[in-house]
């Protein structure tokens, strides 16, 4: 497995990032989300969305093939100051191999400028949270219900300071 990690700038990419984004959803949402909203996010839908999204995504690709994206930037006047990790998926059999860290490091690289950087999360989503506190994420209280998929959400922040040291965590535990 040689993953590479670039911005998304072919056609091609902005396809696979749609499948991702798709498949992602069908595999990790079920239960946690709207079943009425999950059936009509059809993987057309997500190529129409991808399309209008194409700045400020960065995908994983195993070969030709994309395994993973993240989205990143800022919310402006809604949250002033924070960064903001807008998505990070990638397909299941490419869990546990290190490509969503790579992608969760990428995003956060752009995000340097930024005093902290944040990202929502459903509220149900444990496997998702402990990823992202593995990152150096914590919860800092601010919640919102999504009414779009029906789903309650929280806000987790990352403090800059809790994300080097973090790192420097994981080289120890890896004996580097």
């Amino acid at each position: 497995m040689d993953i590479v990690i670039k911005k998304m700038e072919t056609d091609e990419e902005i396809r696979g990032k749609a499948f991702v984004h798709w498949q992602s959803w069908h595999e990790a949402y079920p239960g946690m989300i709207s079943q009425d909203y999950l059936d009509r996010f059809t993987l057309e839908r997500a190529e129409k969305m991808a399309f209008n999204w194409k700045d400020t995504l960065i995908v994983a690709k195993d070969g030709d093939r994309v395994v993973g994206f993240v989205g990143y930037g800022d919310r402006g006047e809604e949250a002033p100051g924070l960064g903001e990790i807008f998505a990070l998926y990638v397909l299941s059999e490419y869990y546990g191999t290190g490509v969503g860290r790579r992608l969760m490091d990428a995003g956060l690289e752009q995000l340097k400028g930024y005093p902290k950087a944040c990202l929502w999360v459903l509220k149900d989503n444990g496997r998702a949270i402990r990823f992202y506190e593995k990152c150096g994420f914590r919860p800092d209280g601010k919640e919102m219900h999504s009414n779009n998929v029906d789903a309650d959400e929280i806000r987790m922040v990352l403090d800059w300071k809790d994300y080097a040291g973090n790192r420097e965590q994981e080289k120890t535990d890896a004996g580097q």
